[in-house]
């Protein structure tokens, strides 16, 4: 009798087969990242701004010569334009990596795999820049390559990527657009709204350094200092009078990328999702 009135046995706890570890975090992001279509339709809008507005300022560009006042670096970096608007293009991709994620609840579930959740931050990151930077550095150097084409073909002289800052300012625009990517994804894991963190990038990237020359002048000098304009002195933007070297500018850049990420991964500790 008492062995009719025992308990069943519990049933067995399933346990992992594997650990979670930083490397299968990232394999995990880095597929879950190809398989957004919004990932290749960001990506091949900001090759097409890039090669698209650097061929168009080619062909626009003066016949006779290049001017002599205007280095290759610089005419360069002109015809790279198109990153300033292809940033917004790569900020949304970065935003969209974790406020898609907390838009459709799927957060919970990737927090609940990795508990401890910041390696869920650094392998974000890690896919992100994985994508990023190889993408929109074989779109510069096709730009750089179509842009040549495009100009010797009018007439003005050509340049070469061994001429003096050429090659740094194609490598350096992918480089600005990797960590504006990055700083579009801490800002999407901060604000967690899509809107919020696209708003957020345009007002500190777009709205601020138009705003900033009709401030006060000591108000006006800190624009110097935004994102865009610290960072954008490692790709060119000749016609911007800028205090800081390239490589300085970049690091400023980084700061921000660096302050937000901090930011963000604070929040992604201590908040619920």
């Amino acid at each position: 009798m008492s062995a009719a009135l025992a308990p069943a046995p519990a049933a067995p706890i399933p346990t992992v087969g594997r650990p979670v570890t930083q490397l299968r975090v990232i394999r995990s992001e880095w597929t879950k990242l190809r398989g957004l279509r919004s990932t290749w339709y960001c990506a091949l809008v900001a090759v097409v701004l890039i090669v698209g507005v650097g061929a168009a300022i080619a062909a626009s560009a003066k016949t006779g010569g290049a001017s002599p006042a205007l280095s290759g670096a610089a005419a360069v970096s002109v015809s790279l334009y198109g990153i300033l608007l292809a940033q917004l293009v790569i900020s949304v991709l970065g935003v969209l990596l974790f406020s898609g994620e907390y838009a459709t609840g799927m957060i919970r579930a990737s927090l609940a795999v990795v508990p401890s959740r910041l390696p869920v931050l650094w392998a974000k990151l890690i896919a992100l820049t994985g994508l990023v930077l190889p993408v929109t550095l074989l779109a510069a150097v096709a730009e750089f390559f179509v842009a040549v084409a495009i100009s010797s073909a009018r007439g003005v002289a050509a340049i070469s990527l061994t001429d003096p800052g050429v090659l740094r300012t194609v490598v350096g625009s992918s480089l600005y657009l990797s960590v504006a990517a990055v700083i579009g994804l801490a800002l999407g894991a901060l604000l967690r709204k899509t809107a919020a963190g696209v708003a957020a990038f345009a007002a500190v990237f777009f709205v601020a350094p138009i705003v900033m020359p009709y401030l006060p002048h000591s108000v006006a000098s800190i624009g110097r200092y935004l994102p865009s304009s610290a960072g954008g002195s490692l790709w060119g933007q000749p016609l911007v009078a800028h205090p800081l070297g390239p490589w300085a500018g970049f690091a400023v850049l980084c700061g921000y990328a660096v302050v937000l990420t901090g930011l963000a991964a604070w929040r992604l500790r201590r908040c619920d999702a």
